[in-house]
């Protein structure tokens, strides 16, 4: 027999903030996916070069990343440990994805230096919601 404990009201905001962290990457890969077009003729040569070149495996992993965080954080919001495992391939895919554009691509001297920065963000925001969700299963938040 378990049981649970109801968790504190900030619990539920940072799971709300965190599932739409989680639903702008997937508007972000429904927008590349199904919008290719109309990004490309927004980019310069070197740019359109980096983002053609991303492999399907890439992509595969962008997808997996942000649709497993969501389904995550719909976790944390039923409250169920789940979660935790489901953050942890998020963030295992993210870092896939990153590292192809970030050291295999020519993305870096397309885009600039910039281009570190959202990686650095979601992986930190990763780290932290593995985290959350671990003390969620500690406290008994979740089940």
């Amino acid at each position: 027999m378990t049981t649970t404990v109801k968790p504190p009201t900030w619990f539920w905001v940072v799971s709300i903030i965190a599932l739409l962290w989680n639903l702008m990457g997937v508007f972000n890969y429904l927008n590349q996916a199904f919008n290719q077009q109309a990004i490309l003729e927004t980019l310069d040569q070197a740019q359109r070069e980096a983002f053609e070149g991303i492999p399907a495996w890439a992509t595969a992993a962008f997808a997996l990343a942000v649709f497993s965080g969501t389904l995550a954080c719909i976790g944390l919001l039923l409250r169920k440990k789940w979660a935790r495992p489901l953050f942890i391939l998020s963030l295992l895919a993210a870092v896939v994805q990153f590292i192809h554009w970030l050291f295999i691509s020519n993305a870096v001297e397309a885009f600039g230096p910039s281009t570190y920065a959202m990686p650095v963000i979601v992986i930190i925001i990763g780290i932290y919601l593995i985290l959350f969700s671990k003390k969620g299963i500690e406290k008994g938040w979740l089940t």
